[in-house]
């Protein structure tokens, strides 16, 4: 069964328009989701809303949104107030401009949508829209009302369609040199980085997402049919990686056991897609661990 549209409106490039409908592009409706229950009598729980002071229910025709504006102070907003403050984006996306898609720092996505030209006379507009983008290689950036708030959008080409996915406010995205500022500036031996490149290298692929299960909700079905068949639930054993001591060893131990767990045709990828650097990273890490392993084996030659 298709999804049902999120919003429909028009697509506004100029003074060409089309009629285009939004529907999500993802889904969750595959997780394991799970009911409240009374433990003693198994029924679900229902959650009721109540008066904070008198602890009375409130039925829906008495409750009303309210902006906090002093300690127990509030401006009431009726539902027709809020469907008054229109907007000229609540019904189109007008494009305003475009830009390289290099330049759309990732941190600023947020939703994913696909975008749809809603009946047959929009067609051709939505084509010549999507095929200037894909031309120019260029994507645009809009606004829309959804859910009564006016997001920015980013609009990409995609297959026969447009990709829209919606954007953070700049004020919305946390400065990072808050979070990173304690991290210190350290120098990193050329033979570490050698090695970590190396290792790199060989764990290079091309992005497959078939290759990512979602081995917790495996785990909760799993968990589900065992108490269903009566099973006793024995937790698993957690191992969890600790900080590196010797990062050095570790390193040198990592491009050892890649090399056993089929490491090998990753960096062929590798060395295919980037021949001049992966060669180089590769030769300068087996000579580093070559020099590094008699060393090893004469400092122990002498302690015995």
């Amino acid at each position: 069964m298709a999804p049902r549209a999120n919003w429909k409106g028009y697509l506004k490039l100029s003074l060409v328009s089309c009629a285009v409908a939004l529907f999500p592009a993802t889904s969750t409706s595959q997780r394991v989701r799970f009911n409240i229950l009374s433990r003693k009598t198994g029924h679900r729980v229902r959650y009721d809303v109540v008066d904070v002071e008198t602890g009375d229910p409130v039925p829906d025709d008495d409750r009303v949104k309210g902006y906090k504006v002093d300690n127990d102070a509030y401006v009431l907003v009726e539902e027709d107030e809020l469907d008054k403050v229109a907007l000229e984006s609540t019904h189109t996306i007008d494009i305003e401009s475009f830009v390289p898609r290099s330049e759309v720092d990732a941190i600023y996505l947020d939703s994913p949508y696909y975008l749809l030209p809603d009946d047959r006379i929009a067609q051709e507009a939505f084509a010549v829209i999507r095929e200037a983008m894909k031309k120019e290689d260029m994507v645009g950036l809009a606004r829309v009302v959804l859910n009564r708030r006016e997001r920015i959008v980013m609009i990409e080409p995609r297959s026969k369609g447009l990709l829209v996915t919606t954007m953070h406010y700049k004020n919305e995205v946390r400065n990072d040199a808050v979070d990173f500022e304690d991290i210190p500036n350290l120098k990193i031996s050329s033979d570490m980085l050698d090695l970590a490149v190396h290792i790199v290298d060989t764990k290079t692929a091309h992005f497959d997402p078939a290759k990512f299960e979602d081995r917790y909700e495996q785990a909760l079905a799993e968990l589900i049919q065992s108490k269903r068949a009566g099973e006793t639930i024995t937790p698993k054993p957690v191992s969890r990686p600790s900080n590196v001591v010797n990062l050095m060893d570790a390193l040198r131990r990592s491009v050892q056991s890649e090399k056993g767990v089929g490491g090998a045709k990753p960096g062929k990828q590798a060395k295919e897609a980037k021949p001049g650097k992966a060669a180089s990273a590769t030769a300068r890490a087996k000579s580093t661990a070559k020099d590094a392993a008699p060393a090893k084996r004469k400092r122990m030659k002498r302690a015995g």
